[in-house]
């Protein structure tokens, strides 16, 4: 998990790339505290005078709080790693199915693999610890099930609770006192949505369904964490499969993402598993169950993922970064013998910087200092 830092926005939503993450540079566009100063490379020093109306109206609730692209581009965001690479990342994701057909043992097998950091379908999967609420469950059970999936190959990185408090009643003080004595949880369960919902919460409406998987997201964006909520699809057929999942559509809309099991035959091994995300190409996995096991294999996929071309910036910057480097923009211009205007490379390190991280294991920092911008090249272990 991520250090805690300050971010450009309340609740801001957290997709699957670098473009949806939290911010890493010490100079907030919407800040708390410090206000922002452009870039002095734009030549545009602003004015005391300036700053003032500027803090001013970040307090004044009659004003948006908005951005320009000038300062969007001139500010850098850094990637929340991946859980899951292209399956789960960090926010609220719903995994939906009819009851009794295999949605327990599969994010039991998922939250197996996150902990121990075993790749999970030919997916990368990102080591962290995970805690599991199977509220559904008791000790024995899930001692049973899993005994069944992996034999006695534990982990301490995989907890479980079988008992917890409501969203808004209890349920957010106790994950976050857990992630507090556990700072690399990644992962957190909720098996199933409906044992968190407050009493009455069986009533649906949009409000209600968007509010209670919005606290879910507000969490996970507050912690860079992935929340994954098991919840039931109703018997109601649709032309849009994701619009069975039981409840309102405010589920699926607040949602970062959202996957969708089926089975043709409740009693089959056969099964899939449709994936959609806000920044994620949307997938369906053909899977099937070992009778013996219960773990669900791969057998294809829909479609193949989507790869990112290289990247000849950021491949020069991950040859010639070999130890700790800082500098000015000029200077990394010089260092990397690169034909690119300073402002323009750090515009384009500042977008991709999560990428750089991700693919490189490169952390980029920009920061401001009186002599102008510095920019922090740190190589990091693939475990970092």
């Amino acid at each position: 998990m991520t250090d805690k830092i300050e971010k450009t926005a309340l609740n801001t939503s957290v997709g699957a790339d670098e473009r949806q993450s939290i911010q890493k540079t010490t100079d907030s566009i919407i800040p708390t505290s410090n206000p922002k100063i452009n870039d002095p490379s734009e030549n545009s020093e602003e004015s005391f005078e300036e700053m003032c109306r500027r803090m001013q109206r970040l307090t004044d609730p009659r004003y948006l709080h908005t951005i320009t692209l000038t300062e969007l581009f001139q500010t850098s965001y850094t990637s929340r790693p991946p859980i899951i690479e292209g399956l789960l990342y960090a926010g609220a994701y719903i995994l939906a199915g009819a009851p009794k057909i295999g949605k327990s043992f599969m994010v039991a097998q998922i939250a197996y693999h996150v902990s121990t950091g075993q790749d999970l379908w030919g997916y990368k999967v990102h080591q962290g610890t995970v805690l599991y609420l199977a509220l559904e469950d008791d000790f024995q059970r899930i001692q049973s099930r899993m005994f069944m999936m992996y034999g006695v190959e534990d982990t301490p990185n995989l907890h479980f609770a079988t008992t917890a408090g409501k969203i808004g009643n209890g349920l957010d003080e106790q994950l976050e006192n857990f992630i507090r004595e556990h700072s690399d949880t990644n992962l957190i369960i909720i098996d199933t949505m409906q044992k968190i919902r407050e009493v009455g919460g069986e009533a649906y409406s949009y409000a209600s369904d968007y509010e209670i998987i919005g606290k879910i997201k507000q969490f996970a964006d507050q912690h860079g964490i992935c929340v994954l909520t098991v919840h039931h699809t109703r018997k109601q057929q649709a032309d849009d499969s994701f619009e069975t999942i039981s409840g309102t559509t405010g589920l699926l809309g607040c949602a970062d993402g959202s996957l969708l099991m089926q089975k043709k035959k409740r009693t089959g091994l056969d099964a899939t598993v449709k994936v959609v995300g806000r920044d994620q190409q949307d997938q369906i996995l053909y899977l099937k169950k070992d009778p013996q096991t219960q773990i669900w294999n791969l057998e294809r996929l829909e479609n193949e993922l989507h790869k990112e071309p290289p990247n000849p910036v950021l491949e020069t910057v991950a040859k010639m970064v070999t130890e700790v480097w800082c500098g000015s923009p000029t200077e990394l211009v010089s260092f990397l013998k690169i034909d690119m205007q300073p402002n323009t490379l750090t515009k384009h390190l500042n977008v991709n910087s999560g990428r750089l991280l991700l693919e490189h294991n490169i952390q980029y920092e920009n920061t401001r200092t009186h002599a102008g911008r510095k920019i922090t090249l740190t190589p990091v272990s693939e475990k970092a």
